[in-house]
């Protein structure tokens, strides 16, 4: 009975072999296991918060008087509520900004929560944030400017140790952390000198204590600035990105090719949109009537997620310590929009079939993110879709199947008018995702004609939709 088990058991081994000999092939560079679940988040919330909550100002100078940062009733749990809300799947916190004042008791430094007047300086926000987060089964990030304008070693050497030094102390006492934000801000500190960076060793460093973190940066290494804080990514995006030759900050690539990536570039790299619900990044009172609506979140939504890339949304909380009504009901009515539009698959009982097998591709409306379609040809695979009956749809979405590397760089969508087949959407990359809308159609066939590829094609997914106008 043994040896008949263990026949079997090699007859599997042998099947699933012969299914992996004849699999896809990646094309190079493909994106890292946790550059993988980065890509699945799609949207998560940024927090800037600090004394200029306080102060009215969006960039601190470094010598405020810590005793200004004192929220009346902070409440990480209230952030941690909304952002699930909103159907936010983590929380980025700027644990120190260019202000240099630290929203945990810092040994390395002595601008601090420890110096504030809030719970005595027995409070530490980055400990509460990382409790919430833990309980509400959110992931959190940590930004820490590596400019300074408070710390008397800025612009010398010894800073680099004082910043590693700090990074371990976030690193190392709060859990782990899904993504490490860095901007290449570089001005003067208090003796009117620039810092000479070494990202080397800052890197290595955040590696060495979390080698799961996901850097974000002008260059990486884990994902790229999408090159404007206006939350959208180009029509065209490559999560390719060349970093020889550029710094983070004044150095970095040019604006447009962060923000549509490098077609043959050497390093994965995807494009991150941030972009503030306010007109500014921190709580200022006179900005209350000023909250992104939904309608234009979900438009940035569409245009950054929707392009393949991930949603950074700053909501900055108010001098309580709290996320403010006003953005809190915007967050709702944005998830609430998002839940409509894509409630409704319309493809659920569509018939797919390539038109050089005819069979049906059921593995494209699964909702399995672990199966795919390869297309047996590079050039010109096309797709048809067979509805049921006459369906209203304005919106397709497609994926590739990333974790072998992203192939498309141009297609069409197609719509059967009852004589021809007419061209509704012209697309370019496809990526992670891409939400395609175009006017309204009422048929029973769409074409998806891939006509460039860098490889054959292979996609995991394809939903349709009526989204509202």
């Amino acid at each position: 009975m043994h040896h008949m088990r263990n026949y079997l058991l090699l007859a599997g081994c042998l099947w699933a072999g012969s299914l992996l000999a004849q699999s896809v092939k990646p094309v190079f560079p493909i994106p890292t296991k946790e550059q993988l679940t980065w890509h699945e988040k799609e949207f998560y919330l940024f927090i800037h918060f600090g004394p200029n909550t306080f102060t009215d100002k969006e960039w601190g100078e470094g010598n405020e008087d810590p005793s200004v940062f004192n929220p009346t009733a902070l409440d990480c749990e209230q952030w941690t509520r909304i952002a699930k809300q909103a159907g936010a799947k983590g929380i980025i916190l700027t644990a120190k900004h260019h202000d240099g004042f630290c929203l945990w008791p810092s040994k390395q430094s002595t601008h601090t929560v420890r110096e504030s007047k809030w719970m005595n300086g027995k409070g530490d926000v980055v400990k509460a944030l990382s409790e919430a987060c833990k309980k509400a089964g959110l992931d959190m990030g940590i930004y820490i400017s590596p400019w300074d304008r408070n710390h008397p070693q800025y612009g010398s050497p010894e800073y680099n140790d004082v910043y590693i030094a700090s990074m371990k102390e976030l690193l190392t006492q709060y859990g782990k952390f899904f993504e490490l934000w860095w901007d290449g801000a570089n001005g003067e500190g208090p003796n009117g000198k620039k810092q000479e960076y070494d990202f080397r060793r800052f890197e290595d460093s955040a590696f060495k204590w979390q080698p799961q973190l996901v850097i974000f940066s002008d260059i990486g290494p884990g994902i790229r600035w999408c090159g404007n804080e206006k939350g959208t990514i180009s029509n065209t995006n490559w999560n390719l990105l060349d970093t020889a030759g550029f710094k983070r900050g004044h150095g970095g690539p040019p604006t447009d090719t962060l923000n549509s990536g490098n077609v043959n570039g050497k390093n994965w790299i995807p494009a991150e949109a941030d972009v503030s619900i306010r007109p500014g990044w921190l709580y200022h009172a006179k900005e209350d009537s000023k909250v992104k609506s939904p309608e234009t979140l979900f438009n940035l939504y569409l245009r950054s997620v929707g392009n393949g890339g991930n949603l950074l949304l700053n909501v900055p909380p108010d001098r309580t310590g709290r996320i403010h009504p006003a953005d809190s009901a915007s967050l709702v009515g944005f998830r609430k929009l998002r839940d409509a539009a894509f409630a409704k698959d319309l493809l659920q009982k569509a018939r797919i079939s390539n038109t050089s097998s005819k069979k049906n591709i059921t593995t494209l409306t699964d909702r399995n993110i672990q199966t795919y379609w390869a297309s047996a040809q590079k050039e010109n695979s096309t797709l048809l879709v067979t509805l049921p009956k006459k369906t209203a749809l304005n919106t397709l979405v497609l994926e590739e199947m990333i974790s072998y590397g992203q192939r498309v760089s141009a297609f069409t969508i197609e719509s059967f008018d009852g004589e021809a087949f007419k061209t509704v959407f012209t697309g370019t990359t496809i990526g992670r995702k891409k939400i395609a809308r175009f006017p309204e159609q009422e048929t029973t066939q769409l074409r998806i004609v891939i006509q460039q590829a860098k490889a054959a094609p292979v996609l995991r997914s394809i939903s349709a939709y009526q989204i509202p106008n």
